[in-house]
Formats: structure tokens, C-alpha cells, sequence
């Protein structure tokens, strides 16, 4: 099939997909007159694509043909339309049309239909992070195509450090493929946690501890990004994040909104099928102490930029934000 369409928020993926296609098509030796590479900033970029697709490749290979960023599928004219009606059924073989965008197409335009029809589609939607069984096989997956050997702990703790990341992880699998060597030496978890820094997978579980008032834990957790160089100020970024999510869920469920895509709009949710989940975690919450905590983590920050003795000031706040949720159940 000479037409392709990948779309999805998990660019890194969707670019080694771009990368793999691109090789598989290219005769190297003319991929310099048969590789085009069409930004959304150039004036008719979506004709100058479907143009270039009809014009027979030079020498050896096929012409590849990649619309980086393309919006058809979230809006499209009635003249653009007609052409992608005309030109797509007619797109010779010895072409490869790619379209490419991180959003996901609406369904409801003719443009979305018609790709669906002609092209090949395929989605690189980032895995919720707490699907950690779909992170976890990720990790196999990739670590398998880069020949990494991992004991199964160390599988899990790699998922756990990285979370659904999957540039951070194709890093952090090179890095570790370097030190096992030729030979392929097995990492367990000691040699992973020694060589891999925590992500903000490690400041939501902070986050959770802190939301169920276990002070040993939270303190212990941020013991353990402090090890891992994790910036202050990233990791209070990831509470605050977090925190203003369980707060804006918690607020509009009590305020009697059930529709799912409406709480998930005023949280900035970017996928409504997690509100469900994101209900259950702040079922026993109190709102009072929900709407408390905002402010302790933005005077945590301020003081951070001012200049103050990191490890302390984060263990004091950490301290009075877990005492704050100690009883959850008080309103």
C-alpha cells in the first residue's frame, strides 16, 4: 500500500515507525532526489505532497513522500477535499505518502474517512501510566530488539523508573546495553537502579504516598529520587500536577458532574477513559485538605527558587503535606 497514516502522542515511537519505513523504501543512493520532507509551514504543504507522490522516483527505489504534521484530519477544506478525493485512488506504487500527527483525527471529517480508506493506519498512543503490565512489556519489546538482557526484577524496576516514556526508555536501554558489553552480560535490578535515573513514575508514587498519609514512605521516596539526581523543582512540578488533577476531579464530582469528557475538559485530562480511575483515587479524599495542599506545594517552590537548603525544605513540606492527609476521611 503506497499510503500511509500514523498518528498518536507518543512521537518517539511514531518517529522510529517514520525512520523504518522510510529505509525500507529508499534506494540510498538516489534517497537524496526521492526523499521529501514536507513541513506544515510551507505554503500548500498537503498539494505539494500529493504533486510529489505523482511524480515517478529517479533511478533505483521508490519516492518517499513524508506530510509531517499534516491537520487534515482535524480540519479540512472543501477544495483540499476534492483533490485528496482525486489524487489518493491514484497514487502509483513506486510512491510512498505518508501522513503523520501526534493528535488524534476526528472521526466525523470526510478527510479522516477517506485516509482510513486508502491508507495504512496505524496509532502510537502513549500507554496510561498505570498500566503497568503494557509498560512492563514494552520494556521487554524494546529491550529484545536492542539485545538487552534483563532478569525479570529488572524489567519491572526499569518499568517502574522510566514509566510509559518510550524515548526515555530507548535511552536508558542504549545506556545499559553499553554497559553489559558485547557478551550481553544479564542486569538485574541492583546494576539498573545504580544506573538509572528515576523519572517523574517515581514522584507519582510520591504523590500517592503523601495522598494516603504514609510519612516513612514519602520521605524514603524522595530519599530515593534525591540519589537519582532528580531535580527539586521537577519533582514538586509532578506534585503540583498531580495534586491540582485529584483536586479539579474531586471538586466537580462533588459538585454533581457525572460526564466523564466534561471532567476530564476542565481537568486537562487528555484522555477521558482515566477519569474513572482518577475517581476511585480521591473517593476517601477530603476536598478541604485537597484544596489545602496547592498552597504548601506552591510555598514549597517559592522557597526552592529563593535559594533555600533543598533536601530540607522538600523533607518539611513532605512532612506537613502527609499530616495534612493522615485522615482522609475528616471533611
Amino acid at each position: 500500500m503506497p499510503i500511509y497514516f500514523y498518528f498518536g502522542e507518543d512521537d518517539f515511537a511514531l518517529g522510529k515507525a517514520v525512520e523504518t519505513l522510510r529505509t525500507s523504501v529508499l534506494d540510498p543512493t538516489w534517497a537524496s532526489f526521492n526523499y521529501d520532507r514536507i513541513t506544515p509551514d510551507q505554503s500548500d504543504s498537503v498539494i505539494t505532497g500529493l504533486n510529489q507522490a505523482m511524480t515517478p522516483p529517479f533511478g533505483v527505489g521508490s519516492r518517499f513522500i513524508w506530510l509531517i504534521d499534516t491537520n487534515i484530519t482535524q480540519h479540512c477544506s472543501p477544495d483540499l477535499q476534492t483533490e485528496l478525493e482525486r489524487t489518493l485512488p491514484l497514487i502509483p506504487p513506486e510512491s510512498v505518502l505518508l501522513f503523520t500527527t501526534t493528535h488524534n483525527p476526528d472521526g466525523r471529517l470526510k478527510s479522516t474517512k477517506l485516509l482510513k480508506k486508502y491508507a495504512e493506519c496505524q496509532e502510537f498512543a502513549s500507554i496510561p501510566p498505570w498500566k503497568t503490565e503494557l509498560i512492563e512489556q514494552r520494556v521487554k519489546e524494546m529491550a529484545s530488539e536492542l539485545k538487552v538482557r534483563l532478569t525479570p526484577q529488572g524489567v519491572q524496576l526499569l518499568a517502574e523508573l522510566v514509566g510509559n516514556d518510550s524515548r526515555l526508555l530507548f535511552a536508558e536501554l542504549t545506556k545499559l546495553k553499553l554497559y553489559g558489553g558485547e557478551q550481553g552480560q544479564v542486569l538485574d535490578h541492583n546494576t539498573i537502579s545504580s544506573l538509572v535515573n528515576s523519572n517523574t513514575q517515581s514522584s507519582l508514587k510520591l504523590a500517592e504516598a503523601i495522598k494516603g498519609g504514609d510519612t516513612d514512605r514519602a520521605l524514603s521516596l524522595l530519599g530515593d529520587l534525591i540519589r537519582h539526581n532528580e531535580a527539586p523543582l521537577r519533582i514538586v512540578a509532578t506534585l503540583v500536577g498531580q495534586f491540582r488533577t485529584w483536586l479539579w476531579v474531586k471538586l466537580l464530582v462533588e459538585m454533581g458532574e457525572k460526564d466523564e469528557q466534561a471532567i476530564a475538559q476542565a481537568a486537562d485530562i487528555s484522555n477521558p477513559k482515566r477519569i474513572y480511575f482518577i475517581k476511585k483515587e480521591v473517593n476517601a479524599l477530603s476536598l478541604r485538605r485537597l484544596e489545602a495542599s496547592l498552597p504548601l506545594l506552591l510555598e514549597l517552590e517559592a522557597s526552592l527558587k529563593r535559594g533555600a537548603e533543598e533536601v530540607s525544605a522538600m523533607q518539611t513540606k513532605i512532612i506537613q503535606l502527609c499530616d495534612l492527609f493522615k485522615f482522609v476521611k475528616y471533611r
